[in-house]
């Protein structure tokens, strides 16, 4: 299936518009990665564990999102977007969402 954030995929044609699809995770930090997050931010530089956290929630989001779409009969997911807002302290949900269209070669 091609994603892609534009309102038109190159070379195709969307043939019908099936509407909004989406796929959403809620994670929490964990203790262990908090621990070590505050050591990397004492000595400075990426905090790997929450951008692997953080990569894995957004892959979880548009795992479902693709599954929403395939439900629907789509080929393609165009407009696509992220929103990421916070739950509770120390959680926050990912949530990927696009429209779900049926495309075909020009």
């Amino acid at each position: 299936m091609i994603i892609t954030s534009s309102e038109e995929i190159s070379g195709k044609r969307i043939v019908k518009t099936l509407g909004l699809v989406r796929g959403n995770t809620i994670r929490a930090r964990h203790l262990g990665r908090d621990i070590m997050a505050m050591f990397r931010m004492i000595v400075g530089g990426e905090v790997h564990e929450y951008t692997k956290m953080l990569a894995e929630s957004r892959e979880q989001a548009i795992d479902r999102m693709l599954e929403e779409a395939h439900t629907l009969g789509a080929n393609a997911i165009v407009a696509a977007r992220f929103m990421t807002s916070m739950v509770a302290s120390g959680s926050a949900e990912i949530l990927s969402y696009g429209t779900a269209v049926v495309v075909e070669e020009e």
